[in-house]
């Protein structure tokens, strides 16, 4: 029987297509094309509508068509590591792609070889279910995070007042979460924040499903909230970088000196520093992390990306010496080929922005963490780490080197560290289960591909 369904399932998805609509972030190009990759290994067609800024490299996916939109943009256009800058940004992409989006989409359904199943863009993509019911056309959204931030976002409006006055206080109904971790960042318009987070909302809940870049054995408790708050279908098939080798959807040159480094260190010496394409950070701060990571004494592969200081070109910045004293027991680069050092085993450590994606990697490959958030969800996965899975440390006062090398030292040293190496162990065999025959996230990417042929 199990033979004649195959038959079936290959008849019926020749000729499928899916049009999937990334975000220009690094931090959401990189799933998407995953899901792309995903959803083409089980027979679809797949087309991608992208931005001109920050267009992916297309070279690297022959097997997708690619359809850039013009966006308003100039080209020497630059994200803001602010976040308030960020939001606005979004806000902006929203009101401006929504028609040159329409027009492309329309265009593409009137000429593509393959019916079209269905269309996937980022949840933050609010206006394109306008254009999708305008089209006829489903749309799925894909949520980049996890179930709980998404939770915290409908419950937004009713947090923003709480967030200072009862910042430190543990919420009621998750003991392992404080207010101040619901803040997604210091709103310079807080009533634009939260309406358009409500809109968010609502046009999520008008979709036709949504899926997550993460699995069931994580965020089993979350899930019957969400299902009772959102009446759609729901598919939990992550961690997506799982299904293939490193992603090759890199918006920056990645420099792969740092493995041949790597090969040179001892297993588990090596703490690993990277604070993700967008965060930025004060030069005095970056002062600290240098001398952090000297008076530490162990061996550190630090990711200085160039404008991580705003202005900055590189490495100008650090303190005089600094280089010659460290000598080869460091390396910095511009950008770093992020799965193959969290897989290496030199890596004993991950100091991280606490994005879910690195975050992801790093459980996957059982590497704990230094957690540094700056914004967005990036606080709620910085407790997940320190306090519910308890495989990180969360660094939440002001950066300063004693307090730098006092975590490096816990981690790597103490036997603290050992006992977190040993739980991430276990979380890393369940989340290598889930993708296996039968696991959640197997099962799952079944339902999603049979719920996008039943569209």
């Amino acid at each position: 029987m199990a033979e004649v369904l195959g038959w079936e399932h290959e008849m019926k998805m020749k000729g499928c297509g899916v049009v999937l609509f990334a975000l220009p972030f690094q931090g959401h190009i990189n799933p998407m094309l995953q899901l792309a990759n995903i959803l083409h290994e089980r027979g679809f067609s797949i087309s991608i509508i992208h931005t001109r800024f920050n267009s992916p490299n297309t070279a690297n996916y022959p097997h997708f068509r690619f359809y850039p939109i013009p966006d308003g943009l100039s080209q020497d256009y630059v994200i803001s590591s602010d976040p308030n800058l960020i939001f606005a940004f979004i806000k902006f992409l929203n009101s401006n792609c929504q028609t040159p989006f329409r027009d492309c989409l329309s265009n593409l359904m009137s000429t593509a070889s393959d019916p079209i199943a269905c269309l996937v863009t980022d949840v933050l993509w609010h206006t394109t279910q306008a254009v999708a019911d305008d089209l006829k056309l489903p749309r799925i959204v894909l949520r980049t995070s996890n179930v709980l931030s998404f939770l915290v976002l409908t419950s937004m409006s009713s947090l923003f007042p709480l967030q200072d006055s009862e910042a430190e206080n543990e919420v009621p109904e998750l003991p392992e979460f404080r207010f101040k971790d619901f803040s997604m960042f210091e709103a310079s318009d807080p009533g634009g924040f939260v309406e358009f987070v409500d809109t968010v909302v609502q046009e999520t809940k008008a979709s036709s499903g949504i899926i997550y870049n993460s699995c069931e054995d994580l965020e089993e408790e979350y899930l019957t909230k969400f299902s009772s708050d959102f009446p759609i279908p729901i598919f939990l098939i992550g961690p997506f970088h799982r299904y293939f080798p490193a992603s090759s959807s890199s918006l920056l040159p990645q420099d792969k000196t740092c493995i041949s480094w790597l090969d040179k260190q001892q297993p588990k010496s090596v703490i690993y520093v990277s604070f993700g394409s967008v965060a930025g950070i004060k030069e005095t701060e970056l002062l600290e992390v240098a001398w952090g990571l000297a008076n530490s004494k162990q061996p550190f592969l630090w990711v200085v990306r160039p404008g991580l200081v705003q202005g900055s070109k590189w490495v100008e910045l650090l303190p005089n010496g600094f280089l010659e004293m460290v000598g080869e027991r460091g390396h910095i680069v511009k950008w770093a080929p992020q799965q193959e050092v969290l897989l290496h085993p030199s890596t004993g450590a991950f100091w991280t922005h606490c994005g879910w994606n690195s975050t992801l990697e790093s459980l996957c490959e059982g590497v704990p963490m230094i957690c540094q958030p700056s914004f967005g969800d990036q606080n709620i996965d910085a407790r997940f780490i320190s306090h519910v899975w308890r495989v990180g440390i969360h660094l939440e006062s002001k950066i300063e080197r004693g307090e730098i090398e006092k975590a490096i030292r816990r981690l790597m040293v103490e036997p603290e560290g050992q006992e977190m190496r040993d739980r991430i162990e276990l979380l890393k065999d369940k989340m290598n289960l889930c993708l296996k025959p039968g696991g959640s996230s197997y099962r799952s990417l079944d339902n999603l591909v049979t719920y996008m042929l039943s569209l």
